[in-house]
């Protein structure tokens, strides 16, 4: 690094760097000018790096100069303020300054040329306030940098826990060629530059102020030298070179340290700020102005007028070079910013914003075409020109190649793209262009990537918790089927005590409850594997299949070993009762063998349940066959009313179940064989029935006592005349007609009581009991118990629930029983 000596203070070089035409004399010789107050304002809502601002006002509203009408979304984020009085007559996206050529949201406000400002909070003591309510300030003015990308200031600004900040550097370079809004701004306003950085240094606290201006502004040296009597910020002046005014470049020149790559100023306890933020800074603490408005330099051959001028932002451009005398007829290019950073303004409708300070109105004489690209010939000027000491020629070929990984090896996103490899190109190879958009394919690919990944662990951590779930619920199932099979074996217990059933008949119903619970469990596991396999699933589905085999096969030993059913005689009384079993044992197997036989392509284990179903129907087919061969032919009944009506019913229903089985088009042989057997007990049936009704009309009817008979009619009277005075009731009758109706009841009443007394019967024997009532607050209690054990079986049967749900629900319901046990207690 070569040391310079220069107004006796030690600066220090850059590497690299070009001499490019300077062409600032057209516009650095008249003093800022304040341009015109336009018809119509475009104020974007993004004017800075970070989120864009959200608005706060409304189309039709009325806005005073200053106003808040966006404020900041986010952290990284820069509020945007009214530049005029006048109404808000559009929001929405409008002509934006971008290469792209792409509009932006923004807020359209028609001024009303009275330039009204809003309520301000000027401070001229802030030495009174502490750095918090500064940088509040700052923050709240809306203030981004004025000199490069426009980060947030008040970001900026704030202080890292980690690392002291004990140099402030203030950028008063303006390196670009034909830019001159810094040079007039120092020349003009250096007390509130001054100023502005006494309020960085309030806030910062560091331990010196270094001041860079390039050799090339003599006016501007001579006006902050003379601004800082009595302070003890050091001003720099170096050598004229490009690109020094880049915020790395200008640390190394002024302070002679690096800034590691990837890494920031304030990494080595280093801030820069451009001089227009510190007026920008002054005017928000001091005057209380948000920022606004701000010095641009209007410049090029094509205007007769050109100069700098304090511009409101949202003005638009092809307003600011009318006013500095735009021939249209010359004009060339219309660039944003100097010829080696800028870029080309798609139309004259943009408007200014917080970061323009330059608008180039070219001719074709002044910035000639670039001739067309030719292949590199490895001359190294490139290399030599770079101020970040990169490989410019390397970077290109990987930027062709999209070799991305080799670009960020070779530190590309370090290139501060400010054109001077292209500029000594004998090739003419747009060598900014290629950085510029494998940057943009980089930060893309790493947005996917990173979108990716979380989806990728948000998948991850939902599949874990659907996974543990259901283990739990399939735990809770297994669980609940072993209390159920012991509550069942308990009843079967119980039974056994009472009607005293046989040993064999016991032993066959435990092993098909446990050969159905085998199954059901294998099943369970089986729909668990197919969703998640793992290896512990796949040993859990081994061991439950080989444990439903072992079940299945005992099942099948006991069946065959079972002696067969006995067949009933006439002298058993409960011969019907066995007909009725086998008739229900028949018609469950041949329900389950239908369900099975539904499923187009049945597992080896369902094929081997339909298989042993079909053998005890057949055997259950026997037993029933057997049955009702061996049952005593039904007696003649005694013609009464309950006979016949049996005999009706019975007929009836049979009749049902023929209809339900003719209705199917394809009856497989088991529903035939039920069809014919049903068709016989209806012809045995409706013979029955016959007999019966034949019976019935010729026996004599019961003689009845004639009292009996009145005691009938009387209760059939009451009756009536009861239900006609309700009728009437629930009808809205007037009160003439229910007092009718209810003498009429009363003097039923009185017929019954005296048909009672003439029938000769003992008067009925009334028992009262006094039951006491549920209490509102027990009914309360039970009925939150009976809702949290539903919502619970509920969630259970939901296999989507999530394991959070059920434990509220388990919870919900464990807090009710006990409140409701407390209750009762």
């Amino acid at each position: 690094m070569t040391a310079l000596i220069d107004h006796a203070q030690q600066i220090w070089d850059i590497p690299g760097g070009i001499h490019p035409a300077e062409c600032k004399t057209l516009s650095n010789g008249s003093p800022i000018q304040q341009a015109p107050l336009p018809r119509q304002l475009i104020v974007p809502l993004n004017q800075h790096i970070g989120a864009a601002a959200e608005p706060c006002v409304a189309v039709g509203d009325r806005v005073l100069k200053g106003q808040l009408i966006a404020k900041a979304n986010g952290f990284v984020s820069v509020a945007v303020h009214a530049p005029t009085s006048g109404l808000v007559s559009f929001i929405g996206p409008q002509p934006y300054p971008h290469v792209s050529g792409l509009p932006a949201p923004a807020i359209v406000i028609d001024s009303d040329g009275q330039d009204q400002w809003s309520d301000l909070a000027p401070c001229p003591d802030y030495r009174q306030l502490d750095s918090a309510a500064l940088l509040a300030k700052i923050r709240d003015a809306g203030i981004n940098g004025l000199g490069g990308a426009g980060f947030p200031t008040a970001v900026k600004l704030k202080a890292r826990a980690a690392q002291k900040i004990h140099t402030l550097v203030i950028n008063g370079t303006e390196c670009e060629p034909y830019i001159t809004a810094d040079d007039l701004l120092m020349r003009e306003y250096a007390a509130e530059l001054v100023s502005g950085i006494d309020i960085l240094v309030q806030l910062i606290q560091p331990d010196e102020v270094l001041i860079g201006i390039e050799d090339n502004k003599p006016e501007a040296i001579a006006a902050v030298r003379a601004a800082l009597t009595e302070r003890s910020y050091t001003l720099k002046v170096f050598p004229t070179k490009y690109p020094s005014g880049g915020e790395k470049q200008l640390i190394q020149i002024l302070t002679g340290r690096e800034i590691p790559s990837g890494g920031l100023p304030a990494d080595i306890g280093i801030v820069c700020q451009n001089v227009g933020t510190c007026v920008a800074i002054h005017d928000a603490v001091v005057h209380g102005k948000p920022l606004i408005e701000r010095i641009t330099t209007l410049t090029g051959e094509a205007l007769a007028r050109p100069g700098n001028v304090r511009a409101l932002i949202g003005t638009p451009v092809g307003e600011l070079l009318a006013f500095a005398g735009l021939d249209e007829r010359k004009l060339n290019r219309l660039i944003m910013g100097g010829p080696m950073m800028g870029f080309t303004l798609p139309s004259l409708d943009v408007p200014l914003i917080k970061t323009s300070n330059c608008l180039l109105a070219s001719t074709r004489q002044e910035l000639h075409a670039p001739p067309p690209a030719m292949p590199c010939i490895r001359c190294g000027d490139c290399a030599e020109a770079c101020p970040a000491s990169l490989l410019p020629q390397q970077l290109h070929f990987f930027a062709l190649g999209q070799q991305h990984d080799q670009l960020k090896a070779h530190n590309l996103f370090d290139c501060i793209e400010c054109g001077a490899c292209a500029y000594v190109c004998p090739s003419s190879i747009p060598l900014v262009q290629y950085y510029r958009a494998a940057k943009a394919e980089i930060r893309e690919l790493e947005q996917k990537q990173q979108k990716a990944e979380h989806s990728k662990q948000r998948f991850e951590w939902r599949q874990e918790r659907l996974r543990r779930a259901e283990e739990q619920k399939e735990a809770e199932r297994i669980a609940r089927a072993e209390r159920a099979a012991k509550a069942k074996a308990a009843q079967a217990e119980a039974a056994t005590a009472t009607a005293a059933p046989s040993a064999t008949d016991e032993q066959l119903k435990r092993l098909k409850i446990e050969a159905s619970m085998a199954q059901v469990a294998l099943k369970k596991a089986e729909k668990q594997l197919a969703t998640h396999d793992t290896a512990e699933l796949q040993a859990q589905v081994e061991s439950l299949r080989a444990a439903a085999d072992a079940a299945q096969q005992t099942l099948q030993e006991a069946l065959a070993a079972a002696p067969p059913a006995p067949v009933p005689t006439a002298a058993q009384p409960a011969a019907d009762e066995v007909l009725k079993k086998a008739k229900i044992e028949a018609a469950m197997l041949k329900a389950q063998i239908r369900k099975l036989e539904k499923i187009e392509a049945p597992t080896p284990e369902q094929q081997s349940e339909l298989d042993a179903l079909r053998q005890q129907l057949s055997q259950a087919e026997q037993a029933l066959a057997s049955a009702e061969a061996s049952a005593p032919a039904a007696p003649a009944k005694p013609a009464t009313d309950e006979a016949l009506k049996k005999a009706k019913i019975e007929a009836a229903m049979f009749k049902a179940q023929i209809r339900k089985l003719e209705k199917i088009e394809a009856p497989t042989a088991e529903q035939q064989s039920e069809l014919d057997a049903l068709r016989q007990q209806l012809s045995q049936a409706e013979q029955a029935l016959a007999a019966a009704e034949s019976t019935a009309a010729s026996a004599p009817a019961a003689a009845k006592s004639p009292g009996e008979e009145a005691l009938k009619k009387a209760k059939i009277e009451l009756a009536m005349k009861r239900a006609e005075l309700k009728k009437a009731e629930k009808a809205g009758a007037d009160e003439a007609s229910l007092a009718t109706l209810r003498s009429a009841l009363a003097d039923a009443e009185q017929a019954l009581h005296a048909a009672e007394e003439a029938s000769g019967k003992p008067a009925p024997e009334l028992q009262r009991h006094n039951k006491s009532g549920v209490d509102d607050a027990l009914r309360a209690l039970k009925t939150d118990v009976a809702f949290a054990r539903a919502d619970l079986r509920k969630l259970e049967r939901d296999e989507t629930a999530s394991s959070e749900a059920l434990d509220a629900a388990r919870t919900r319901l464990a807090a009710t029983e006990q409140a409701l046990a407390a209750h009762q207690g």
